[in-house]
């Protein structure tokens, strides 16, 4: 029941105007601060394995800034899920999308989208000008995963890969030219992942991205998605070169360094919330 409740707003908060649902969420935000005790905790934790320099006023000052980013996009799927292409193109925009026109002239295209507040914004707008290949976590929550789940499938009917079922259907549709909207940061275990560094913490990172390139010859496009006053900018970069090369370790790296980067340019927008470095090479103490 308190799903559907809660699904139910969303949809409503989609149909008002964005500095309304701006101004429920600077209202929302430290309430779901105070509430969300476990959320608030790793974020806190994160924060501070990522910025052991800044000083813990600061960084609780990020953590506050994150939860209101991060509520500012919860309020804006009911925009992304429900609301009209007209709507969602009025607040969604690319920028730099010849990148991908580029690249994918003599080549399959991995868009590697890093999770950032807006990645659903980001991702709708990716299947409202393709059809495209991803990858998704089910949810717990039947009712959630059916939702997430349709709101992703609106347009062009794209090809969404629950995880269990693994990367092999996505290598057949980067060899038919599908775009894959690849997700490459979360910690999934030790599993098809190594160990590098993120903000200098040993983090485990999936291979994907190095070996999908290297088994079909897609071209890697990042994709982050800004969260701005007037809605999103989608913005593509230039496609990698020389990437993945022959070290794998090497190319994973350079995935790590440059969605770190990115984090630096816009700190509260990463999602800090995920337990990113739960899983720890081994004889190394847990930090969550």
């Amino acid at each position: 029941m308190m799903t559907r409740f809660s699904l139910g707003l969303l949809r409503l908060f989609g149909r008002l105007p964005l500095p309304v649902t701006r101004a429920l969420a600077r209202l929302l935000a430290p309430l779901l601060y105070l509430v969300a005790r476990d959320r608030r905790r790793v974020a806190n934790i994160n924060l501070s394995l990522a910025f052991p320099d800044l000083p813990r006023r600061e960084r609780r000052r990020l953590a506050r800034a994150h939860f209101r980013a991060f509520t500012e996009a919860l309020l804006d799927r009911g925009l992304v899920w429900w609301g009209s292409p007209e709507r969602i193109h009025a607040r969604v925009r690319w920028i730099n999308l010849h990148h991908y026109d580029e690249a994918a002239r003599d080549h399959p295209v991995i868009l590697l989208a890093p999770h950032f507040v807006g990645l659903d914004a980001g991702g709708v707008l990716a299947t409202m000008t393709w059809r495209l290949v991803s990858i998704y976590s089910r949810q717990k929550n039947r009712l959630l995963d059916a939702a997430i789940l349709a709101g992703r499938s609106r347009f062009n009917e794209p090809l969404l890969l629950s995880r269990q079922d693994g990367v092999r259907a996505a290598l057949r549709a980067l060899r038919e030219r599908l775009p894959f909207y690849y997700l490459p940061d979360m910690d999934f275990g030790a599993r098809d992942a190594i160990f590098v560094p993120f903000f200098g913490v040993p983090a485990a990172t999936v291979t994907a991205p190095a070996r999908l390139s290297q088994l079909s010859g897609a071209r890697i496009v990042p994709c982050v998605t800004r969260l701005t006053p007037s809605g999103y900018d989608v913005e593509l970069y230039p496609a990698w070169e020389d990437f993945p090369g022959p070290d794998i370790a090497a190319a994973t790296r350079r995935v790590n360094e440059f969605i770190e980067q990115r984090v630096r340019e816009m700190p509260a927008q990463y999602l800090w919330t995920h337990k990113r470095f739960k899983t720890r090479p081994a004889g190394m103490a847990k930090v969550y």
